[in-house]
C-alpha cells in the first residue's frame, strides 16, 4: 500500500496551494461541478483541512481564487506614464499575456464562471479587472475622464484581449505570444484611428498619442504594411 508523503506548508503556503488547485480544477470543468472533496483530493489534503481555511466552503474557495487571479490581472495596465503609448501597452500585454500562459487554467476559471457559483462578487471581480484596465488605459491616452465612444472604444479592445486570450489557448497557444501581443497591438492602433475619425475627442487623443510614435515603432511598421492593401482602393477616394 502506496503511503503519501506529506509536507507541512505554513499558512500562506497552505492558502496558496488550494486556491491554485481549485483555480485548476475551475478551468477544466464548470464551477458547479467542481466539489471539495476533489480539491482535497487534488491537493492531497482532507476535507476538513480545506474547509478550515474556507469555512464558507465551495463558494468562497471560489470567491478567493478569482480574487487571487485578479489581483495580479489588476496590475499588468500600471505602467510608468512615459514614452510612446505603444511602447507601455506592449510592456502591459507581454505581463497580462504571461500571467495567460503560466496560469492559463486560473485565466480561464477567472472569465468563464458557472451558473451556480457566479454571484454579484464573483462578477464585480471580473468587471473590476476590465475597469482598472480600462482606466490605466485612458489615463495613457491623457483621458481620466473621457466621453462615452472613447471610453467604448477601449472597452471594447479590453473585450478583444479577453476572447484572443481564451481562443488562443483553446489553439494550443499558437501562434506565439510575442506574433499575439503584436497582432492584438495592432488591433488596438486600428481600433484608435478608426474611432478617431468620427469623434473629435478620440481623434486629439489619438494624435498627441501618434507623436511620440518614432518611423520604427509598431505604428509606424503598421503604416507601412497596411499601405499596399489598401492601394488598389485609390477610386474609393
Amino acid at each position: 500500500m502506496t503511503v503519501r508523503a506529506y509536507r507541512r506548508l505554513s499558512v500562506e503556503e497552505r492558502r496558496a496551494q488550494l486556491l491554485d488547485v481549485a483555480l485548476s480544477l475551475f478551468a477544466h470543468c464548470a464551477p458547479e461541478d467542481v466539489s471539495l472533496d476533489d480539491v482535497a483530493e487534488a491537493a492531497g489534503v482532507s476535507r476538513p483541512l480545506v474547509y478550515r481555511y474556507f469555512p464558507g466552503g465551495k463558494q468562497q474557495l471560489y470567491e478567493a481564487a478569482l480574487r487571487s487571479a485578479a489581483d495580479i490581472l489588476e496590475l499588468c495596465f500600471a505602467e510608468p506614464q512615459a514614452g510612446p503609448l505603444t511602447q507601455r501597452l506592449s510592456r502591459a500585454l507581454d505581463r497580462y499575456l504571461a500571467f495567460v500562459d503560466e496560469h492559463s487554467a486560473g485565466f480561464s476559471a477567472l472569465l468563464q464562471g458557472g451558473s451556480v457559483v457566479e454571484t454579484s462578487r464573483t462578477t464585480a471581480t471580473v468587471d473590476g479587472i476590465r475597469r482598472a484596465a480600462a482606466d490605466a488605459i485612458l489615463l495613457h491616452l491623457g483621458v481620466p475622464q473621457p466621453g462615452r465612444r472613447l471610453r467604448m472604444m477601449v472597452r471594447t479592445w479590453i473585450t478583444a484581449v479577453e476572447a484572443a486570450s481564451l481562443i488562443w489557448i483553446d489553439e494550443g497557444k499558437q501562434p506565439g505570444i510575442d506574433q499575439l501581443r503584436d497582432w492584438l497591438l495592432d488591433q488596438f492602433i486600428a481600433l484608435l484611428t478608426a474611432t478617431a475619425a468620427t469623434d473629435p475627442e478620440t481623434a486629439a487623443a489619438a494624435r498627441a498619442a501618434l507623436a511620440l510614435e518614432s518611423p520604427q515603432g509598431p505604428v509606424g511598421v503598421l503604416a507601412r504594411r497596411v499601405i499596399p492593401v489598401v492601394s488598389g482602393a485609390a477610386h474609393l477616394l
